[in-house]
């Protein structure tokens, strides 16, 4: 190979890099950003659970209260939560309206 072609492939060699360069920072920044966008969908995603954890958390707590409370007729109680719970809907519904 001739002095010149090396010569001339030299600086077509570092272009050819920095273009490389350059493109695998535009990709890791585009991977850093996915990334914060996943974290930040699972941050959001545990808040979500911890509030469903803690409604179910009550209703637990409601229903132990009814099996273990052997004094107090358990299909009122049960129809008494019905009613509430329809209410707590109607009131939910009217409020996202």
């Amino acid at each position: 190979m001739p002095v010149e072609y090396v010569a001339l492939s030299i600086p077509f060699a570092g272009i050819g890099a920095g273009i490389a360069i350059s493109f695998f920072a535009i990709w890791m920044n585009h991977r850093r950003k996915m990334m914060d966008k996943k974290v930040e969908m699972s941050t959001g995603q545990a808040i979500e659970n911890a509030a469903n954890v803690k409604e179910l958390n009550k209703r637990v707590q409601v229903l132990e209260s009814i099996v273990t409370d052997s004094g107090f007729d358990v299909s009122q109680k049960i129809e008494s939560l019905r009613d509430a719970s329809k209410s707590m809907m109607l009131n939910g519904r009217k409020q996202a309206n």
